[in-house]
């Protein structure tokens, strides 16, 4: 059984787009910063989300990336499926033909189980979720920026400075 770094990187991206788009698209190159991801293989990645209608595009200056779909919608199984990443502790990838007389191996059901439990928990888990878990671990609370306009903050500071 392997999870190999498509279904990591694409579950991953999905977690920094969804944080971060309430302030509008997110690029492929902020995110590639912040997670180490080749910027290539997220423009790959995101190709395969897009056709999936996981994410949207938005084109043009201040472009960039959007879910398409609500948080809560969006399983990692979801994510994983739509980069064609499997998950299979088999040996013949499901078929059945493990053995050398092309019939399952003693431990095949065994696997078979394996996966179906697997697909049941990343199933089961939402992109929600992990946005939750996220931003409880860094203390980012819900509505994560100031409203208030800029210039009458700085103004009454200055002023309280002249003031002193």
């Amino acid at each position: 059984m392997r999870l190999t770094t498509k279904g990591r990187f694409a579950v991953t991206a999905m977690i920094d787009l969804a944080l971060r788009q309430h302030a509008g698209p997110v690029t492929l190159a902020g995110i590639s910063e912040r997670q180490k991801i080749s910027l290539s293989y997220l423009e790959q990645l995101f190709g395969k989300l897009r056709r999936r209608q996981l994410v949207s595009s938005v084109r043009g200056p201040g472009g960039g990336y959007c879910l398409a779909q609500p948080l809560e919608a969006i399983s990692v199984s979801t994510i994983i499926h739509a980069v064609d990443e499997s998950l299979d502790a088999t040996n013949c990838g499901g078929k059945g033909n493990c053995a050398e007389d092309l019939r399952p191996c003693m431990t095949h059901e065994l696997w078979t189980s394996l996966n179906e439990k697997m697909f049941e928990y990343l199933n089961s888990v939402t992109l929600a979720e992990l946005v939750a878990q996220q931003r409880e671990k860094s203390g980012v609370a819900a509505v994560l920026h100031d409203e208030r306009p800029l210039r009458r903050v700085v103004r009454r500071s200055a002023e309280e400075l002249i003031a002193a």
